[in-house]
C-alpha cells in the first residue's frame, strides 16, 4: 500500500503507511498534542478531531497518549483503520500535517510504573558469569520465570533527553567510596507499553496479557555498572538504574508488527502452564545500537527467552494490578556473539577487551559520547522503524 505522503513510500523510511505510530509533538509555540508519524511528517490527530475527520473522545488534544490508549483495543483498531484510508494514495490530502523537522517530540505516555525485566539468555548467562563465575551465571529460577525489578517511572525521558553521569558508593580496597560512575553502559532494550489495567488481586493470561500491550518503544535502561556491582545483592539494582531511562517517542502497535511475528528462543524445558503463549509472542526485529555514530552490537529480538505478553501475565501472577501507561523493559537483548551483544559490559567483558571507537580504545561510557538505539522490520518493499532513541552523557554534577 501507498501514501501520498511520498517520503513515506521510500523502502527504507522508518514510517510508511503500513507503521503509523503513535507520539506526542508541539510546533509553532502551541501546547504538546497527539500526532502519528507518516514519512517525514506527523499528522496533527487533535486537529483532525477538531476537523470532526476522527473521533477519539477528545483525548487527542491532551499532552499524553493515556487517555486514548484507556479507551480500549476497539478504539485502537478503528483510528487504525480511519487513518489509513485518510492517508492512503486516493484518501484526504487534507489531513493536518506537521513537518517532523518543525516538530518536538515529547515523552508519549505518563508512565505510570516501570519494570524491567532481565529475558536475554545470551545476556544474563554473559552478566551472570562477570558477577558470579559461570558456574552461578543463571539463577536456577531463570528458565522458569521471567525476573524483573520495579524501576522508577520517575526518571523514564525521551529520545534527545541528555542525561547526567550518576554519582554513588562503589566498592573501595578498604570499603565503600563516593565517586561519579566509572563504569558507565546501555542497554539495549524493548520496552511494551500497557494499554488496559487489571484489578488487584487478579492474575491475567498470556493471551489476556497480549491483547493489554497498546505497542512498543525503544528502551535504553543507562547502567551504572561499579554502583551496580557494590550495591545489587541481596535485592536487585537500586541506584545504578534509577537515575534514567530513556524511549523513543513512537509506539509502534502491535497492529504493525503482527506481520513480523515469530517464536523467541528455544526453551530448555517446558514452562508452567500460566506462561504457556497460544502462539508465538516475540517479533522478527532488527535490533542494534551505535555510539558516537559508529555502529556496534546488532541482533534481533527474536533472541529473547520471554515475551512481553508472558511478562505481563508474570507480573500479575500474585494478583499486582496494572494499569494505563505501565512500561515494561524487555532486557537487555543480545545474541551469542561479541558483536551481537547489547551492552559494553558484555562486548568489553566487564572492561577487559575494550572496543575500537572511533579509531580509540574504549571500555565503557565517557562524558560526552552518545549512545542511539535502532530497530525496524523489512517487509516487502517497506519496513516498520522506531525512530531514535538517543542520549548523551553529560559530566557528573557536583
Amino acid at each position: 500500500m501507498r501514501s501520498w505522503v511520498a517520503a513515506a513510500n521510500d523502502a527504507d523510511c522508518d514510517f510508511p503507511i503500513q507503521n503509523l505510530p503513535f507520539g506526542v509533538f508541539s510546533a509553532g509555540g502551541e501546547a504538546p498534542r497527539c500526532g502519528i508519524a507518516i514519512g517525514d511528517m506527523i499528522v496533527d490527530l487533535a486537529a483532525c478531531e477538531a476537523r470532526g475527520l476522527l473521533d477519539a473522545k477528545g483525548t487527542f488534544s491532551q499532552p499524553q497518549l493515556n487517555d486514548f490508549i484507556a479507551l480500549g483495543r476497539a478504539a485502537w483498531d478503528e483510528i487504525r483503520a480511519q487513518l489509513t484510508d485518510l492517508l492512503a494514495e486516493d484518501g484526504d490530502e487534507s489531513v493536518p500535517l506537521v513537518a517532523m523537522a518543525e516538530a518536538t517530540l515529547h515523552l508519549p505516555i505518563r508512565v505510570t510504573e516501570f519494570t524491567d525485566f532481565y529475558a536475554s539468555k545470551n545476556h544474563a548467562f554473559n552478566v551472570g558469569a562477570l558477577f558470579r563465575g559461570p558456574e552461578n551465571a543463571l539463577p536456577p529460577q531463570w528458565t522458569h520465570m521471567p525476573i524483573g525489578y520495579n524501576g522508577r517511572a520517575s526518571s523514564v525521558v525521551v529520545s534527545g533527553t541528555s542525561i547526567h553521569r550518576p554519582a554513588g558508593q562503589v566498592k573501595g580496597g578498604d570499603g565503600p567510596v563516593w565517586t561519579a560512575c566509572r563504569r558507565l553502559d546501555l542497554e539495549l532494550e524493548m520496552g511494551a507499553i500497557v494499554g488496559a489495567d487489571s484489578a488487584m488481586g487478579r492474575r491475567v493470561s498470556v493471551a489476556e496479557a497480549e491483547r493489554m500491550i497498546f505497542g512498543y518503544v525503544l528502551l535504553n535502561d543507562w547502567s551504572a555498572r561499579d554502583i551496580q556491582a557494590w550495591e545489587y545483592q541481596p535485592l536487585g539494582p537500586f541506584q545504578s538504574k534509577a537515575f534514567a531511562t530513556t524511549i523513543s517517542p513512537w509506539i509502534v502497535t502491535q497492529a504493525a508488527l503482527e506481520p513480523f511475528r515469530c517464536a523467541g528462543a528455544e526453551r530448555d524445558h517446558p514452562l508452567l502452564p500460566y506462561l504457556r503463549e497460544e502462539r508465538p509472542g516475540l517479533y522478527d526485529l532488527t535490533v542494534g545500537w551505535t555510539m558516537n555514530g559508529q555502529p556496534m552490537g546488532k541482533t534481533n529480538y527474536n533472541v529473547m527467552y520471554y515475551s512481553s505478553a508472558q511478562q505481563l501475565a508474570h507480573h500479575t501472577e500474585s494478583g499486582c494490578p496494572m494499569r494505563v501507561g505501565d512500561l515494561l523493559g524487555s532486557g537487555t537483548i543480545s545474541g551469542p556473539t561479541r558483536d551481537q551483544t547489547g551492552a559494553l559490559l558484555e562486548m568489553t567483558q566487564g572492561g577487559k577487551n575494550p572496543v575500537k571507537v572511533k579509531g580509540e580504545d574504549r571500555t565503557f561510557i565517557e562524558d560526552g559520547d552518545e549512545i542511539g538505539l535502532y530497530a525496524h522490520a523489512r517487509g516487502e518493499g517497506y519496513r516498520i522503524g522506531f525512530g531514535p532513541c538517543t542520549g548523551k552523557i553529560l559530566p557528573a554534577k557536583e
